[in-house]
């Protein structure tokens, strides 16, 4: 009876080609989130003006990294008044505080382009973990001949863990401004320097 030893084969990820550095294009990507307004609508805003350096690494994303700044200042909801109050000391103080930063520390790969990152967002002077679910969009060539991949993202925080607590009692009960921020991100990243 002979005996067969079989070595096994590592499959290249689907990924494979796509290691690189990528800069975040802030004219085709959206940084936006959601938060209750009066108990019974939600409210949307966007910041407008941020950065972002994404490392993927295509033979193990799990190795991948990210780094982003947001301008606080450009807060945008839609309405001048409410941007000025958000801005203000009362919420994220953009005059002492201009920008928040996000920093990841882990990618867990949960298959089917779908993945898991943890990493460190800062907001005024308090650093604390998020976890953020994204999604693959997908990769290829802009008109320009750029190479560009994407990713859907959302997440959730508590605003009162920043320490960003500010709130007024409506008369009917409960609070003005929900505590839980729903973030939702469309992010369009340019590869820096391809082979």
């Amino acid at each position: 009876m002979s005996s067969r030893t079989e070595t096994a084969v590592s499959e290249p990820t689907p990924y494979q080609g796509l290691t690189g550095a990528y800069t975040i294009d802030p004219a085709h990507s959206t940084i936006g989130f959601s938060v209750r307004h009066a108990m019974i609508a939600n409210v949307r805003g966007k910041f407008t003006a941020f950065e972002g350096l994404i490392t993927l690494d295509g033979a193990d994303p799990t190795r991948s990294e990210a780094h982003v700044s947001v301008q606080t200042g450009s807060l945008d909801t839609g309405i001048a008044q409410r941007d000025a109050h958000v801005t203000s000391p009362d919420f994220l103080d953009s005059a002492t505080f201009p920008l928040m930063t996000f920093r990841s520390t882990g990618i867990v790969d949960a298959g089917e382009g779908r993945f898991g990152m943890t990493g460190l967002l800062r907001i005024k002077d308090v650093e604390l973990p998020l976890h953020l679910d994204l999604e693959f969009g997908g990769a290829g060539q802009d008109a320009e001949g750029q190479n560009r991949v994407g990713f859907e993202g959302s997440g959730t925080l508590r605003r009162s863990d920043w320490g960003i607590d500010w709130n007024s009692s409506l008369a009917t009960g409960g609070v003005l401004i929900g505590d839980k921020v729903k973030l939702m991100l469309d992010i369009s990243a340019v590869e820096l320097n391809p082979r």
